[in-house]
């Protein structure tokens, strides 16, 4: 099943890559392990809805339609659970958005398997980036509220991708807030560092931090306007 499901990405990204320049590849893992429950699976998708479609952001991504941005996003948790859900699409005017959005709106939570490996969703977004080869920059986007309990270690997967040309950025997402007390901001400090340790790399990598689901989409926009936006200026020059 998962050999089919990258199989059928890699299909597509081929076929793109073939037709068109690509300024940027963007590979988008959410964290769906057992730890998010339905609302919080709910808040990062519809984050990354609202985020794609914020105003800046837009502006960002169709900044150059002859030169587009191709976006992927999928899922992971456990180490035999990586699905893709949008395949590589590339953003060349608000209708592939629009259908990008739709797709991400009525995706459903699924039944994942136990598990945090952090490690193998590395190896899949990696996986699925090498087909873009065209692309004249490769971003690997992972999202997750926890460290690695399964599969490879990540920072063993980080230093085998860093020999290529894929960045590798992360979006550590901390506790929502609790009935009493607040340990949050320590928390979050933790895992970031942990992420900057084991899962970040390359060119300009860094680690945005969202304080809770309910943070996610400020966070992803933020994100998302610092991975792209310097290459879209750069070219417009």
């Amino acid at each position: 099943m998962r050999a089919a499901i990258i199989a059928a990405a890699l299909s597509c990204g081929l076929a793109q890559g073939a037709t068109a320049q690509c300024r940027q590849a963007l590979a988008l893992g959410l964290d769906v392990s057992g730890s998010v429950d339905l609302r919080e699976y709910r808040l990062q998708l519809d984050g990354l809805v609202a985020a794609l479609n914020d105003p800046a952001v837009m502006q960002v991504l169709l900044a150059q339609p002859g030169a587009p941005v191709s976006l992927l996003v999928y899922e992971w948790s456990g180490p035999d659970d990586q699905v893709v859900l949008v395949p590589w699409t590339a953003i060349t005017d608000h209708d592939d958005l629009r259908d990008i959005s739709l797709t991400l709106a009525q995706a459903e939570r699924r039944v994942t398997t136990p598990g945090t490996a952090l490690g193998t969703a590395m190896q899949f977004g990696a996986t699925v980036l090498a087909v873009q080869s065209r692309c004249w920059k490769r971003t690997l986007d992972i999202s997750g509220d926890g460290k690695s309990n399964q599969g490879p270690r990540p920072r063993d997967v980080r230093d085998k991708v860093a020999t290529g040309d894929i960045t590798i950025n992360g979006l550590v997402i901390g506790a929502d807030a609790p009935a009493y007390g607040d340990r949050r901001q320590s928390d979050i400090g933790e895992l970031s560092s942990y992420f900057r340790a084991e899962v970040i790399a390359g060119p300009e990598a860094f680690v945005q931090t969202a304080l809770g689901f309910e943070d996610y989409q400020a966070a992803m926009t933020q994100k998302l306007l610092r991975e792209l936006s310097v290459l879209a200026i750069g070219a417009l020059q």
